[in-house]
């Protein structure tokens, strides 16, 4: 096996939850092209229409799922769901996740636990269901989706529940993986800098200072930068890596 052969995911099914847009869409899209069937979690049909289309056309196995991972039993359907389109699940992209900007203060009872639910809960409920169903299979590999938010505090907006929920990933990521290392299930997290996507708001020029021009490289990252790095976590090439954070943040986080 050559050093490239290890990265591929031929007669490997993934499933990623928010797997319809933004990073999902881009994890989704990477995971097939390395020869995985792909099984998109989320709750947006359309955008699932669009993201099905794109991903046959390409040549990619693809089945839609839909379900709040928030929900434990949507949760169970999924696996479920995956089970049955392709008989098998060997890799777990927990890239499902929210944002609230607003101070400390201002931050909501609801906000919180809203944050803390898609963020963190749900990363859990899918650990314990769908990375229980790879435990028992004696094989497979998570790969949770942190952030550079999970070791610094952003600036100039602030997110208290944001980065509380993806530290807790972080560790959550390092416990799973000394956990399940016995079980031949690997865990590890991805922790990407700022992004372009929907949800975060690149192009705002008030931003532009501390986000793009306190950054060594002097710009945003795009989604399919990415795309490697969870292959890489997902596949054989990372064979004797668990309970490691990846950080791609443009080398945000080294000042």
């Amino acid at each position: 096996m050559t050093v490239l052969d290890r990265f591929r995911l031929d007669g490997k099914v993934a499933v990623v939850t928010g797997g319809t847009r933004g990073l999902g869409a881009g994890f989704v899209r990477a995971l097939g092209e390395a020869g995985a069937a792909v099984v998109l979690g989320g709750r947006d049909e359309e955008a699932a229409a669009v993201r099905l289309t794109e991903l046959t056309a390409a040549g990619i196995e693809a089945q839609f799922v839909r379900g709040d991972v928030t929900v434990p039993a949507d949760v169970e359907a999924l696996l479920a769901g995956a089970l049955d389109a392709f008989g098998r699940v060997d890799v777990l992209v927990n890239n499902a996740g929210t944002c609230v900007h607003a101070p400390a203060l201002e931050v909501t009872d609801e906000d919180w636990h809203g944050v803390i639910d898609t963020n963190l809960n749900a990363v859990w409920s899918c650990s314990r269901i769908i990375g229980g169903h790879l435990v028992r299979q004696g094989a497979g590999t998570i790969v949770n989706i942190g952030s550079m938010s999970g070791a610094i505090v952003n600036r100039p907006q602030w997110q208290p529940a944001y980065n509380a929920s993806k530290a807790a990933v972080h560790h959550l990521t390092r416990s799973l993986a000394a956990e399940w290392a016995p079980y031949g299930v690997r865990v590890n997290a991805l922790a990407p800098g700022y992004i372009r996507t929907a949800m975060s708001p690149v192009e705002e020029p008030r931003f532009r200072r501390m986000w793009v021009e306190d950054a060594p490289m002097q710009r945003v990252g795009e989604v399919e930068e990415l795309g490697g790095a969870v292959v890489f976590l997902a596949s054989d090439a990372s064979s004797f890596v668990t309970g490691s954070v990846l950080t791609a943040d443009g080398g945000y986080s080294v000042f």
